[in-house]
């Protein structure tokens, strides 16, 4: 765990002169791809401790991970034809 977090610790220090510029808008093409890459092939439902990582790889932007997750996840759900939104049985 310690290697994979001095690997997102110096790819941070390498953004350090580009973050005021990611973070005035949406994500950039470069954290698009990364975000795309960790919703299908690692986990539609990321955990905390797997959104700081990705934080960590992608860097920061407006929205932020959870959020653009969040609607990631309801775009794929009415693409497969389910309801944007989990409900009861009841609904």
């Amino acid at each position: 765990m310690l290697i994979f977090l001095g690997c997102y610790r110096r790819r941070l220090e390498e953004r350090a002169g580009t973050m005021s510029a990611e973070t005035a808008s949406g994500p950039t093409e470069d954290q698009v791809e990364i975000l795309e890459y960790n919703f299908n092939k690692v986990d539609k439902h990321p955990d905390s401790t797997t959104l700081c990582l990705i934080a960590a790889e992608a860097g920061p932007f407006r929205g932020g991970d959870p959020k653009w997750f969040k609607q990631r996840l309801a775009k794929w759900r009415r693409s497969e034809g389910l309801p944007s939104e989990c409900r009861s049985v009841t609904d």
